[in-house]
């Protein structure tokens, strides 16, 4: 049993597309200056976004189950709430029964954070403590909880002189709860379209070239409040890891990782003009 924190969670669903849609949860990351959520490119099997350098962001966690579960929170490598290296043994964030939470910053105490913002690798939390190697992703190890056991009495068993049933996991919590809704549904339409507009303004852009790899940084501190709680784990082991790497755009251009934006060709037109202009000079 281990001490944890539980966190002030909102019952309504997230209204963007999420990142990575797990058995257990749903993780997106959201550019909190834009207000939007940041859009997911695949790249030999992993998932990436860009960042903007200098915005602040947060990780949004949806429950999509209908009982408790611990997600321990890696940012750069670094625990963000202990500040350790990060291990899945470690502490973390409970949420409810198809709960969603933003976890906005580095946990400081137990009524405020550090923001979490995109900043230069030289500048980031890790760095700066001296643990630079795993700068540019996100983790989310999650836990299920273990459930108590249910008997029946020894005596109504000599009773009827039949062996014990198998022992079944109370769902008490589950059963009390609404019916789960598809995270996504609400958006995807919306998400889609916001996309496709970024596309093409991407499509627009030059060919950008490769600059400093991005980090997270420790911003400004505010209000986020926190309560411990008790939660034991079903496994040691992560019943799911969820992983998203970032970087700024123009070096997830130059890795490969977001397709190079195609020069808009221009034909010659036989009639740019209806007059002949004086030559210049």
């Amino acid at each position: 049993m281990k001490s944890v924190l539980s966190v002030a969670v909102a019952l309504s669903l997230s209204l963007s597309a999420a990142a990575k849609a797990g058995a257990l949860v749903d993780v997106s990351v959201i550019d909190r200056d834009s207000g939007s959520a940041l859009p997911v490119h695949g790249h030999d099997g992993k998932l990436y976004v860009a960042g903007t350098p200098g915005h602040r962001y947060s990780v949004r966690i949806y429950n999509r189950t209908g009982a408790r579960v611990l997600t321990v929170l890696s940012v750069d490598g670094v625990n963000a709430v202990s500040g350790e290296t990060a291990n899945p043994d470690q502490t973390g964030y409970v949420l409810g029964p198809w709960q969603s939470t933003e976890i906005d910053g580095w946990r400081k105490n137990m009524s405020e954070v550090a923001e979490f913002n995109f900043t230069a690798l030289g500048n980031s939390y890790a760095a700066r403590t001296g643990r630079p190697d795993n700068v540019g992703v996100i983790g989310v190890a999650v836990f299920r909880e273990r459930q108590p056991v249910w008997r029946e009495r020894d005596d109504k068993i000599a009773m009827r002189g039949a062996p014990a049933a198998p022992p079944a996991t109370a769902a008490a919590d589950a059963a009390a709860q609404p019916a789960p809704v598809p995270a996504q549904s609400a958006n995807s339409a919306g998400a889609a379209r916001a996309y496709d507009g970024l596309a093409a303004k991407e499509m627009a852009r030059p060919i950008p070239k490769a600059e400093e790899s991005l980090g997270t940084g420790h911003g400004t501190r505010e209000a986020s409040y926190a309560s411990y709680t008790s939660f034991e784990r079903e496994s040691s082991r992560a019943d799911e890891v969820i992983s998203v790497w970032y970087d700024s755009y123009n070096n997830l251009v130059a890795r490969g990782v977001i397709p190079q934006p195609r020069p808009i060709r221009r034909d010659p037109q036989p009639f740019p003009n209806g007059f002949v202009p004086d030559p210049a000079g």
